[in-house]
């Protein structure tokens, strides 16, 4: 009896690229890749072609040559003699402090007033909507002009704190006065705030700014190892250790070491003498406008974002918290509130994205970001309206990649783990 071998062959053809589902998904996504690739390159070669039809071929130079025009604040060294590429710099970061502070503002507005709403006081639940509805319901552009003129026609110029001897001597009280102890003025020019000044630090400021980021950092890296051991002894045990001590120990008493060390100690605005304030920093009104607009518009609607989390925990949670003997406040944080992060956290994410984008909107109160340096003074400049959008569209892609990155990071942490 003859016995016929009947295996399937292992070589590959190239018909298997279509009719072999294991190659096949692969087959057709490599295939739609293809022509998005040869889209964007056939789109970007009739740029390039029209543009040279034109005389004005696709160029970055521009980035090297002088600016020649100034911009109120900044963060890094600049000068009107500084390069288009410098001021681009310092537009964005003029456009990531405002996003950064932004989002953190944001963020704690949207969540007080988002537990507020659901308040048993008639009258705290009926203002928290009345703001809520109020931001929500209005164009961002309008909010920024409502705020940004009056900090320009409703506050006192510089010299009206001036204290001279005369007014000293006869008791005679300046036309305004500064607020927080004497430590803050608000002016038609910008806030004056204290600074921070080091006796003792490095040449390089930069330097210093990251020893103390350094230390900071690693002072809350050890303080979360804390808390994990904590957590790991009560889930073997039932009794978790006490570590508010050594938590208050670690962030705080490195971080005044350092600043110690450094010789760390306020700049106190001082008044004027005559034209202007001595000391201190000041920040501009229309990154103070901006920075006010955003906080409360983007709030507003983290403030529904937590309101809906929050409501999509089963009531049956609060009540079971209240039978254990944990207080309201308790239950909010340790029950409540973990369980309602992985419903807030995706929207979150999105209104995150639209605030960064939104600081375009800083035009409107002359504030110098990215779309005012590269986008705006930049642009009409050197007449390179294509390489400036495309270079803002590539830096905001960028920024809204990263921020959804590590929000994303952090929203697979406090997920559901299944078993």
């Amino acid at each position: 009896m003859t016995m016929i071998n009947a295996a399937p062959r292992d070589d590959f053809r190239l018909s298997m690229l279509i009719y072999d589902t294991r190659y096949r998904a692969i087959t057709i996504q490599l295939f739609v890749l293809a022509l998005v690739l040869a889209a964007i390159w056939w789109l970007g070669s009739n740029l390039q072609a029209n543009l040279e039809a034109k005389g004005r071929p696709l160029s970055f130079e521009f980035l090297w040559s002088r600016a020649g025009y100034d911009i109120g604040q900044t963060f890094i060294p600049y000068t009107s003699d500084s390069t288009h590429f410098r001021a681009m710099l310092v537009g964005l970061l003029n456009t990531l402090v405002l996003a950064l502070f932004g989002c953190l503002f944001a963020t704690i507005i949207g969540v007080i007033v988002g537990v507020l709403r659901l308040s048993k006081n008639w009258l705290v639940a009926l203002l928290t909507s009345i703001y809520v509805e109020i931001f929500r319901n209005i164009p961002l552009l309008l909010w920024i002009l409502v705020i940004f003129v009056p900090l320009y026609e409703m506050t006192p110029a510089p010299n009206a704190f001036k204290v001279t001897d005369e007014m000293i001597a006869s008791g005679t009280e300046p036309a305004a006065s500064m607020i927080l102890g004497g430590t803050v003025a608000v002016t038609n020019r910008g806030t004056y705030i204290p600074g921070f000044l080091f006796d003792r630090g490095f040449e390089a400021g930069w330097m210093t700014t990251l020893a103390i980021f350094l230390v900071i950092a690693g002072s809350l890296a050890v303080h979360l190892t804390l808390n994990a051991r904590a957590r790991r002894v009560q889930e073997a045990t039932g009794v978790r250790p006490t570590t508010w001590w050594k938590s208050l120990i670690v962030l705080f008493a490195p971080l005044v070491l350092v600043l110690w060390a450094l010789g760390f100690h306020l700049d106190i605005p001082q008044p004027p003498t005559r034209f202007n304030f001595e000391g201190g920093v000041v920040v501009q009104n229309p990154f103070v406008a901006m920075l006010i607009a955003l906080s409360l518009y983007t709030g507003a609607f983290i403030a529904e974002i937590v309101r809906a989390g929050i409501q999509s925990v089963s009531r049956g949670q609060t009540e079971a918290a209240f039978a254990l003997g944990l207080r309201p406040n308790r239950t909010m944080n340790l029950v409540i509130l973990p369980q309602a992060l992985r419903v807030i956290i995706p929207p979150l994410i999105s209104q995150f994205l639209n605030l960064t984008k939104n600081t375009s909107l800083g035009i409107a109160a002359s504030y110098a970001d990215l779309r005012g340096t590269l986008g705006g003074v930049t642009l009409n400049q050197t007449g390179r309206e294509v390489e400036a959008m495309l270079l803002m569209m590539l830096i905001y892609l960028s920024i809204s990649l990263i921020i959804s990155s590590l929000m994303n990071v952090y929203n697979r942490s406090v997920q559901l783990k299944e078993r």
